[in-house]
């Protein structure tokens, strides 16, 4: 099957040059039959030659047939260079080992779309460790107010800040404080106001800001019953701010993406909200600010899921805020806090180069939003080589393990083909112009994986 694909990819390359040759050819039997009835229409007597039907006849005669040939070649051209012309595509298969089985265009640099999840999911494992789990904290001041310093947790739920108040309020109690001034933010950890590349104002998911203390993925998710809205996850409350929102929004179903402004104290409500729940008076708001050097700590919570666990689902749901919160707090940690792009970014091309060895890749955010991003099928098989031990946190489908990339305009796909004996065969697919055979390139690597 092997030799087959390649002949098919060499047939290919002959039948668009020979049609080349055929439509340049006919081009020329054209124009000299175009010249020929330009002489044939001369007045009478400038050719003594000419004989009644003779070369002005025929040529005439020729000339529509010669048309709807040269008609026929263009289009056969066109639809050849379609299917033939392969810039745009890039397809490697590998066997286990990495050694090529099959590759078109190794080396041409593609957007990978958020196939790029994968190199930043290494990452992780690498800088933070695949069971670390992402810690908040929680301090009292002097004058009984509670602070709140997030460490940029992916998967910070309403469930995780309800067991997270819970607790809280049951060391609040022991301490005889039922009563608490205000809840104040610390999410210095991050930087502000970090705007990541691709990102827009739509109500997608994928717009989500990102932040050191943020829940549920800064969306919110909601529905309408009995003409009231209601929230589409029973265990988040929709808070007033958060229902203005969707009021505004004029819509019967969907999700609000909370702006950067709203969600730098969103989590902060839901804990205001859960405590309260659970007997704590809480006098004043929610605000912002830092802690300070007196302050008392007095719960440290970690998050349920290890990052192990934060990539299997970054790569199952393709979450891009879940992927930028992870090369955030990877930048921070080794490059000190408070996290910004620059850091987290530098820090994924030093990974891509000095560990990887990928040369000349270019990276500008860590979820594939941004079209600037650029691959070859080539580092993308040395990336999947390293992710190989930890290709069960990807997507299965039967014998395929794999991450897909999906923009307007592009396709991509990576992973690994499992044998029948067990073995993991890598393959990438970049498809950067529409239409160009992405479910037929699959299906053949697929095939040809099946007859090992």
């Amino acid at each position: 099957p092997f030799n087959y694909i390649k002949w098919t990819a060499h047939k290919r390359y002959f039948i668009h040059h020979s049609l080349f040759i055929i439509h340049y050819s006919l081009f020329i039997i054209h124009i000299t039959h175009m010249k020929s009835i330009s002489t044939d229409n001369r007045p009478e007597g400038d050719n003594p030659t000419e004989t009644p039907g003779g070369a002005r006849g025929g040529a005439t005669a020729l000339q529509p047939v010669l048309s709807l040939f040269l008609a026929w070649a263009m289009v056969l051209l066109i639809s050849s260079r379609t299917f033939a012309s392969t810039g745009s595509v890039g397809v490697i298969l590998a066997d286990s080992r990495g050694e090529f089985l099959h590759e078109e265009n190794p080396d041409t640099p593609f957007v990978p779309a958020s196939t790029l999840k994968i190199l930043t999911s290494l990452l992780a494992l690498h800088h933070l460790g695949e069971n670390h789990r992402f810690p908040t904290e929680i301090f009292l001041d002097g004058s009984d107010n509670l602070i709140v310093k997030g460490y940029g947790d992916p998967m910070l739920t309403s469930e995780a800040i309800q067991k997270m108040a819970e607790r809280l309020a049951r060391s609040l109690k022991k301490k005889g404080v039922s009563k608490i001034g205000s809840i104040v933010v610390d999410d210095t950890y991050f930087q502000h106001g970090i705007t990541i590349p691709g990102t827009g104002t739509t109500s997608n998911p994928y717009d989500a800001p990102v932040g050191a203390f943020c829940a549920n993925f800064n969306t919110v998710l909601f529905a309408m019953a009995k003409s009231r809205y209601i929230s589409a996850e029973p265990q988040t409350p929709l808070l007033p701010f958060v229902l203005d929102r969707i009021k505004a929004s004029g819509l019967g179903r969907g999700r609000v993406i909370l702006s950067d402004k709203e969600s730098r104290t969103y989590a902060g409500r839901l804990l205001k909200f859960f405590l309260e729940k659970n007997g704590i008076t809480i006098t004043h708001g929610v605000t912002r600010g830092r802690v300070g050097k007196e302050d008392q700590l007095m719960e440290r919570f970690f998050s349920s899921h290890t990052v192990e666990e934060d990539i299997q689902n970054l790569l199952l749901f393709s979450n891009n805020f879940m992927a930028n919160q992870l090369l955030l707090a990877c930048g921070a940690k080794v490059f000190s806090p408070p996290a910004t792009l620059e850091k987290g970014v530098r820090l994924l091309n030093k990974f891509a180069g000095e560990t990887l060895n990928l040369k000349g890749i270019v990276i500008k955010e860590g979820s594939g939003l941004s079209r600037e991003n650029r691959i070859t099928p080539r580092q993308m098989l040395t990336i999947l080589m390293a992710f190989k031990p930890h290709r069960s946190l990807m997507k299965i489908d039967g014998n395929e393990f794999y991450k897909t990339g999906t923009m307007n305009g592009i396709r991509c796909r990576a992973g690994f083909f499992e044998t029948k004996d067990g073995k993991a065969c890598p393959f990438v697919i970049m498809v950067n112009t529409p239409g160009r055979g992405y479910d037929d390139i699959r299906q053949k690597l697929q095939t040809m994986i099946t007859k090992m």
